[in-house]
């Protein structure tokens, strides 16, 4: 009797250990997010680095994990010299993402829903950038092998939601062509290992 017992225990004790989620470390140094900004009269482009992250990994499905980005490397790739210096500037003082005091922006996925079986995944998400922290949905894909987990997925930000305002026309009238749009891309690549 007590043999009928302890089976049925060891069983679930056994698949309690293979059900057991994973955590992935994120790689900073083969991680990256290219930004792309955009303005009536053009667009630019550059690069931020990851600073921290995690991806958790359940059955080979991705299941949850965050990221954090130093938005002190901020840097500007379509420009060069003096006008990319500028622009760099610009950018991490307080009219637009006031570094020095928000050194970091973060998100947290809340969901990963699977979309199909080549890794492709509706994220669900909390986005903090300066204080302001809201729920944020786009597409990516996880896949993994040999130890190592890549995820990749574009996401489309309003900068008006995050309070950052500067030359914004939905605050601000008659900029014609020195508008600069509210939405900005994020292409985040993240590699990260066990």
């Amino acid at each position: 009797m007590k043999r009928l017992f302890v089976l049925p225990v060891l069983a679930l004790f056994a698949m309690s250990f293979a059900l057991v989620s994973t955590n992935y470390n994120v790689d900073v140094t083969s991680s990256n997010i290219v930004w792309n900004g955009y303005k009536v009269t053009g667009s630019h482009t550059g690069n931020v680095k990851v600073k921290s992250g995690k991806l958790n990994i359940d059955g080979g499905k991705l299941t949850g994990g965050s990221f954090e980005i130093d938005m002190n490397s901020i840097t500007c790739t379509d420009m060069t010299g003096g006008g990319a210096d500028k622009l760099v500037g610009h950018l991490k003082s307080d009219d637009f993402f006031g570094v020095a005091t928000y050194p970091t922006a973060k998100f947290v996925i809340s969901r990963a829903i699977a979309i199909d079986t080549k890794g492709n995944y509706k994220i669900i998400g909390n986005l903090t950038i300066k204080s302001t922290t809201k729920e944020i949905k786009f597409n990516a894909n996880v896949t993994e092998a040999d130890g190592v987990v890549k995820a990749t997925g574009k996401i489309t930000i309003d900068r008006s939601e995050f309070d950052v305002r500067f030359g914004s026309g939905s605050f601000f009238d008659s900029l014609g062509d020195k508008t600069i749009y509210d939405e900005f891309d994020m292409n985040v690549s993240l590699v990260a290992k066990k």
